[in-house]
């Protein structure tokens, strides 16, 4: 019979923060998967606890993951803890989670810290929908393709940052969403916490005119775009757009005439009788 694999979330910042049924499974279980196995232990020799551990990590997820699902169809059972927070989200756990559903091996998440969670909580925007994306893509075609997708999002929306990275990622936030409402959270659960409440704009200026020192990790937390200016700059757009065009954009694709004016009298803003009798109007 396989083991099982634990994803075992730990502390963010403050230690406190670990629950009662992740110390009792890292002592049962047989090993520990670990990000970093040097912070690993810092919080294993805390709570007291002696375990074998083994990395895994972003560079070895593919060929490590293959190895513990071995040891788990073996009978192991197996933790996988991140450096911080809940194994899986922006984390190669979710690689390791995959290929144990896939082979059968059961995978069970004990909860706990979560900076994307915590930063929402305490950011004051909207909570009742919102939409992670975790880092921005490195990659700067498609970075530009997620920048580009998050401007219609009217979700709130959730990053990461590193410190050193923060600047240009508020620059390249407000340059293309525009001066949305943004909520900066650093150094979660710990000592110097912070939840900064701003524009993209005033956080340009921020950290950049002001002088102030990108310090800790960012969770960033965005107002998602505002569905009445989303409805005039595509109205606007339409506008602007041969009538005639317009409809031959719908009746390309199969569209009755009938069909086509009622859309795109949605698409303007307007009744599809003035659409009608535009359309009158150029046929005299």
């Amino acid at each position: 019979m396989s083991g099982t694999l634990y994803l075992c979330a730990t502390p963010i910042g403050n230690l406190g923060d670990i629950t009662r049924r992740v110390l009792e499974t890292l002592e049962e279980v047989d090993l520990i998967a670990a990000e970093d196995t040097r912070n690993t232990l810092h919080l294993l020799n805390h709570f007291g606890i002696k375990k074998p551990l083994i990395s895994y990590h972003e560079h070895n997820r593919f060929t490590r993951a293959e190895e513990l699902v071995g040891r788990l169809l073996q009978g192991e059972n197996i933790a996988v803890v991140t450096d911080a927070g809940t194994p899986a989200i922006s984390d190669p756990g979710e690689v390791l989670a995959a290929r144990c559903l896939e082979e059968g091996i059961r995978v069970t998440s004990l909860p706990g810290a979560c900076a994307l969670i915590t930063a929402l909580t305490m950011s004051g925007m909207p909570a009742r929908r919102f939409c992670f994306e975790g880092f921005l893509p490195s990659d700067k075609k498609e970075r530009r393709r997620i920048l580009e997708v998050l401007k219609t999002e009217e979700r709130t929306i959730i990053l990461y940052e590193a410190p050193h990275r923060l600047r240009a990622t508020l620059r390249e936030l407000a340059d293309t969403l525009g001066d949305r409402k943004v909520t900066l959270c650093r150094e979660l659960t710990k000592r110097y916490e912070e939840a900064l409440p701003m524009t993209l704009e005033s956080a340009c200026s921020y950290y950049g005119d002001q002088g102030n020192e990108p310090r800790g990790e960012y969770v960033l937390v965005l107002a998602g775009a505002d569905p009445a200016q989303l409805e005039r700059e595509k109205q606007e757009a339409f506008s602007d757009l041969d009538l005639e065009e317009h409809m031959a954009r719908y009746t390309d694709r199969g569209m009755t005439r009938k069909e086509a004016m009622k859309q795109v009298a949605a698409d303007r803003g307007v009744s599809k009788r003035e659409i009608y009798q535009a359309l009158l109007e150029r046929e005299k």
